[in-house]
């Protein structure tokens, strides 16, 4: 903090080591200036204490704006009815989380993050499954995923996967019905996804692949159109929003257990939600590991466990389930792989070189 911002704080809070937040400039430090406080005039705040210029909103706010691709396409390919499940989606998330934190009476801030989860969650549903059952989904993904742990930065798993799962074991019917895109009508063609057991496509190979690139596929409204989704990966790696080991290892992993196993690779990485569980749901700040390495461990059990799921599974598709349990050892993988202090010995070799 910089000599304005000392003279803000009174002689009394410093002697209490409290911070009052009404005199604290504008230029502390977003979030942060509510774990500041002062010690002997020296100032502390909960890690990391490097700040680069772009706070947790602007995070949230630049990786909303990366959705809008998915969001178009789903709109484009499924018609106004997957506009309406985003908006039930993303209005449900951000009314519960209101509630929620004015029941315990918490500030409520716009921070984004219950937008985001919304919206995740609304992407990787069916384009005509009922709103009510939207609503309650979205509503499980805040109270019982997110905010039961405490909100932003406590939850264990992933919030939207936890409400697409929830939905997944209570309705399955409804979250296995999948159309053809542009039949925007009430009789809309149904059809299965490309990982589903009945699914025949009636064309070549590059066909398909072309159908599947651009998201002329039966799917989730956000996951069929694999250009859409890579295209905002970019966009958040160059903007250094995510980290690109995650969707790069987890999409690898995939790739290299189909090569042994024999199956078509451009299919494996192009079908289900792969690309958009790689891309927007494993790169999770609070429910992936914190290390490089850390994160590689993580994107390679999601990478194999999503392939084992497919492969060997009574499920045709395997990410959702494979990220949450991933997010659980996610406290296991930050516990064993840690970096090195610099300037670290072991204590035997700290010896000798005494």
């Amino acid at each position: 903090m910089n000599g304005t911002n000392k003279e803000n704080i009174t002689e009394n809070n410093a002697e209490n080591n409290v911070l009052d937040d009404s005199k604290v400039s504008d230029t502390t430090v977003g979030a942060a200036k509510d774990n500041i406080i002062v010690r002997d005039n020296n100032f502390i705040s909960q890690s990391p204490h490097i700040w680069r210029g772009i706070s947790s909103a602007k995070i949230m706010y630049i990786f909303l704006a990366s959705l809008i691709f998915p969001s178009v396409a789903a709109v484009y390919f499924f018609g106004l009815r997957a506009f309406w499940v985003m908006l039930a989606s993303t209005a449900t998330a951000v009314l519960v989380e209101l509630i929620i934190k004015k029941a315990r009476k918490k500030r409520f801030k716009m921070d984004g993050s219950a937008l985001i989860t919304g919206l995740l969650l609304a992407l990787t549903l069916p384009p005509r499954i009922p709103i009510w059952m939207v609503v309650i989904g979205a509503a499980f993904s805040i109270a019982l995923a997110k905010e039961v742990f405490g909100g932003l930065g406590h939850n264990i798993f992933n919030p939207a996967l936890a409400g697409r799962a929830f939905l997944a074991i209570c309705f399955p019917t409804f979250m296995t019905q999948w159309y053809l895109p542009g039949n925007y009508g009430v009789d809309a063609v149904t059809s299965a996804s490309p990982l589903s057991e009945n699914f025949i496509f009636q064309g070549t190979n590059m066909a398909l692949y072309r159908d599947m690139f651009f998201g002329n596929t039966a799917g989730s409204i956000g996951e069929t159109s694999a250009m859409l989704i890579i295209l905002a990966g970019i966009l958040l790696i160059a903007f250094r929003i995510i980290d690109w080991k995650i969707p790069l290892v987890y999409v690898a992993t995939v790739v290299i257990m189909s090569l042994i196993f024999g199956e078509d690779i451009l299919f494996q990485v192009m079908a289900g939600g792969l690309l958009f569980g790689a891309v927007f749901m494993a790169t999770d700040y609070v429910t992936s590991p914190v290390t490089g390495l850390g994160r590689i461990i993580f994107a390679v059990g999601c990478g194999l466990i999503t392939f084992l799921i497919r492969r060997f599974g009574a499920m045709p598709e395997g990410v959702c389930f494979s990220i949450l349990v991933m997010n659980g050892f996610t406290p296991l993988i930050d516990r064993y792989i840690r970096p090195k202090p610099f300037g670290y010995m072991k204590p035997q070799k700290a010896k000798q070189a005494k």
